[in-house]
């Protein structure tokens, strides 16, 4: 196939999710494809955002971000509040400028919600007021799960039938949407009605496990020799906010308060961002509508045979 031949052809605007679990090659992947269609990245990473947060992140590397245009990497500071709820409508927003001059696009990232915030959307389900969860909570530990059940069985008998009604926190969410809002919970959940103005093809990598697990361990050392640690210090004031309850982060934290030695920290990284690829993996897989492609030599040459089946 020539180059070119398939970013000519006439089809509607086209999102091409590039996920997997991290380390495994998703942005020279991406980078690859973007040169290919001539367009641009957007990253569905919940840590790149954050500008702060640099080396244990993984962030594509100055050369990398001048080979395509990246959004969503150094967007934020770890100060502003960002929820997956903020990224989906900002992600939406930019596409729709972006499609206006680009025919494919480049959604790339090993963040799950992050992905399924774009390409499905969440429930429109408002956020409970604070005193009634303590509320909720507190009526958990007095009376039971059973007295939960009871209530969400009165308030939003729907959703009863299909919670798992054994989850407390199910249970609470529930009950504190009906109490802030009138409103039953499961009201709110239309997630189908999310229908996206573009196309989505969902494209997972995986590779052997062995290789994937080199391949994180030789990241972190590199990312040791780049100065993770120093990153790490000059984030301690910031250490109590949720971005940074992270792997990578919270281990140096532990080696500075002197918990742990520095060896046993960066094996404590390794061990974490295996287990981490592990669940991402998992989740990837429950997600029937990916086509996963081995990341390993052919990956570039079966990503565009792919593209071009399902572009037609």
């Amino acid at each position: 196939m020539q180059h070119h031949e398939l970013s000519s052809m006439n089809y509607k605007p086209t999102l091409v999710v590039i996920a997997g679990p991290t380390a495994i090659g998703k942005t020279a992947a991406a980078i690859q494809l973007a040169q290919y269609f001539n367009t641009v990245i957007v990253s569905a990473d919940s840590r790149q955002f954050f500008r702060e947060m640099a080396i244990g992140t993984a962030k594509p590397t100055p050369d990398e971000l001048a080979a395509a245009k990246h959004y969503f990497v150094d967007s934020h500071s770890v100060t502003e509040p960002f929820s997956v709820g903020d990224f989906e409508k900002q992600g939406l927003e930019l596409f729709d400028e972006l499609f206006k001059t680009h025919k494919v696009i480049i959604l790339v990232g090993g963040s799950g919600l992050y992905i399924k915030a774009i390409t499905d959307g969440f429930d429109n389900i408002p956020n409970a007021d604070e005193g009634i969860r303590e509320k909720l909570n507190k009526e958990l530990e007095d009376k039971g799960i059973s007295y939960l059940q009871e209530k969400l069985k009165l308030a939003d008998h729907a959703y009863y039938t299909q919670v798992d009604i054994n989850n407390p926190q199910r249970v609470i969410r529930a009950l504190e949407v009906f109490e802030s809002t009138g409103q039953p919970f499961s009201s709110f959940r239309k997630a189908d009605a999310n229908i996206r103005p573009f196309n989505i093809i969902k494209i997972a990598l995986d590779m052997p496990r062995e290789r994937l697990y080199d391949r994180i361990n030789n990241r972190v050392d590199i990312m040791m020799q780049q100065g993770l640690l120093d990153e790490v210090k000059s984030l301690m004031p910031y250490r109590h906010l949720n971005a940074l309850n992270t792997v990578g982060y919270t281990e140096l934290f532990d080696y500075l308060d002197g918990k742990i030695t520095l060896n046993e920290a960066v094996e404590k990284i390794k061990q974490n961002t295996r287990h981490f690829a592990k669940r991402q993996l998992t989740w990837f897989r429950k997600d029937k509508s990916f086509h996963w492609l081995q990341a390993d030599e052919n990956l570039y040459k079966n990503l565009l045979d792919l593209l071009k089946k399902q572009l037609l």
